[in-house]
């Protein structure tokens, strides 16, 4: 049998493609020696987190499972175009009409949804008990939301998590009222971290952390369209904090070695982190599909996330408490010039003898 070991989880927030790191946790949580210290989530991983950490609260993995499946159930259940709309998390999952994107981009939430109706309050309520998560959660909890004031990333930690920090890292500007908490207004935590690695990594008791990414790291086709264009964009500024957060533990680890590191961010050399990537899998699904509430869609992803969980436990499993298994300033930050560029449709028609002279030229000398 394996040895126990404690780690963290971080789960990237994503929409609809949460169903990803629901398979993921769903997987893990049938490995009996592998215990969860301090989960770091955002928007979708936040609902996910929240979900595991109800069931744990309530003795049992199988109630953790079990919750994080009613859940996402309840989530298809609930995808009706004139509900589903009104709420960022909701509305990755069906197609919206001609008339509901024309209210999205014409009005604000304060104007086509007056009354801030938001389903997802009522779904996660019926499932989440929030005080037993403050008096009896076994695992610490940072759920991330971006204070409109400042743009700063406000981490709900383990006393303070409700419904209300819940849907305030879930909720998009464009799509829902701001979330007001003691008197400030706050907004998606993915504008702020998406997940918060830092904190994490830096005051956890717990030197492992893995990180289930849910958006694809590249896009290497030039978007073109006003909808790629705007897609690739939300794609750029989700995932801007994450790579400011793995730049900020390169820097970390380059400017002073584990040795004689001191101070706050001192445990980030030492921090061994892993990673199961979704972005593979996201990345290329057909837009139109992430936006049906079809409950094959989500077991499809469900799926992919138990076999990427279970490749990991096989591959990465035995080095949780010795090893890093993940370069991450390699994997998220190679050089400009090493890295993947847009592929354009010139390029593509250059003659073969032309694109090796450019690429030949782009390479430092």
């Amino acid at each position: 049998m394996a040895k126990p070991v404690e780690i963290n989880l971080a789960l990237q927030g994503g929409g609809a493609h949460g169903a990803f790191t629901w398979g993921v946790l769903d997987r893990l949580l049938e490995d009996e020696t592998l215990h969860f210290g301090w989960i770091s989530a955002t928007s979708a991983g936040a609902v996910n987190a929240v979900a595991l950490a109800a069931g744990l609260a309530e003795g049992s993995r199988a109630k953790a499972r079990e919750k994080m499946f009613k859940i996402w159930h309840a989530i298809h259940q609930a995808g009706v175009p004139d509900l589903t709309r009104l709420n960022p998390f909701l509305n990755g999952l069906v197609r919206p009409s001609q008339l509901t994107t024309h209210l999205a981009s014409m009005l604000s939430p304060y104007e086509f949804n007056p009354l801030g109706f938001d389903p997802l309050r009522r779904l996660i309520t019926e499932h989440v008990d929030f005080d037993l998560i403050q008096s009896k959660s076994p695992v610490e909890l940072l759920i991330a939301a971006t204070h409109v004031a400042t743009g700063r990333a406000r981490l709900f930690r383990h006393s303070e998590i409700s419904i209300d920090a819940v849907l305030a890292s879930a909720c998009l500007p464009v799509m829902h009222h701001a979330v007001e908490i003691e008197g400030q207004a706050y907004w998606d935590g993915g504008f702020s971290a998406n997940p918060d690695l830092v904190t994490l990594a830096s005051e956890s008791p717990i030197s492992d952390t893995l990180l289930v990414m849910v958006a694809p790291r590249v896009n290497e086709h030039l978007p073109r369209t006003a909808r790629d264009i705007s897609n690739h964009a939300n794609r750029l500024t989700f995932n801007a904090p994450l790579l400011r957060d793995i730049e900020i533990v390169t820097a970390v680890r380059e400017t002073s070695g584990a040795m004689l590191a001191k101070g706050r961010l001192a445990p980030l050399c030492r921090h061994r982190f892993h990673l199961i990537d979704g972005g593979p899998i996201t990345g290329t699904l057909n837009p139109e599909t992430t936006l049906k509430p079809d409950w094959d869609m989500i077991t499809y992803l469900h799926g992919a996330g138990r076999n990427h969980a279970e490749k990991w436990l096989e591959v990465a499993r035995s080095a949780v408490g010795r090893l890093e298994t993940v370069d991450l300033a390699n994997y998220f930050c190679p050089p400009v010039e090493d890295g993947i560029r847009f592929r354009s449709v010139a390029a593509s028609k250059r003659p073969a003898q032309r694109r090796g002279a450019a690429t030949k030229r782009a390479k430092p000398g």
